[in-house]
């Protein structure tokens, strides 16, 4: 029997496939409840093939976390860059406190989704979490214009509201927590 190699790249595409999978799946239902057989089969793999490519699940956690700060700052960056007239930290805002961001958790970003179990999580992914929320934290400022202090304090009020929409199951309470939230970091911003 002839055996035919994979293509220069094939462990790579699969083991990125394995981590938009487990980042979607951790950004809708969190860590504890996201099994890895049920991130590999979101990947279209059987859970079997996970060890190829992960020591543990601690650090697929980590490079979740790596991968989907990435994609939400690159998807604010796009935001940001499609606003010719306000500033730009507002039209990042104004998205980032949407009803489309809150309702669309699997495609939002990790930090309000995951901020409530990271500190009961490893070392390693406490620490790689700390540097992507610095990185976040970093691309607020910079798009506001104001300091780290004052980045981390929008910032902060942007994932609080977020969260708190998220978590009532009365709809008009969580659309004025989002007005509120857009509100109070656009004056934030331009103080």
């Amino acid at each position: 029997m002839i055996t035919i190699p994979y293509p220069k790249g094939h462990k790579i595409k699969v083991r990125n496939k394995i981590v938009e999978s487990a980042a979607q799946a951790f950004r809708a239902s969190g860590i504890q409840d996201v099994s890895v057989p049920f991130i590999m089969k979101g990947a279209g793999l059987t859970h079997g093939g996970f060890y190829a490519h992960f020591d543990n699940k601690e650090q697929l956690v980590a490079e979740a976390c790596r991968y989907a700060i990435s994609d939400t700052i690159a998807l604010l960056r796009k935001v940001a860059d499609q606003e010719k007239q306000n500033p730009k930290i507002n039209t990042v805002i104004d998205y980032y406190l949407s009803p489309y961001h809150r309702d669309n958790t699997e495609m939002g970003c990790i930090i309000p989704a995951l901020s409530g179990e990271i500190s009961r999580c490893s070392e390693e992914v406490r620490q790689v979490f700390t540097s992507e929320l610095e990185r976040m934290v970093s691309f607020i400022s910079t798009l506001a214009e104001v300091d780290t202090s004052k980045g981390s304090a929008l910032f902060s009020t942007m994932v609080g509201s977020l969260v708190l929409a998220r978590s009532v199951n009365h709809s008009e309470l969580s659309d004025n927590l989002l007005s509120a939230g857009k509100k109070y970091a656009k004056e934030l911003a331009m103080t």
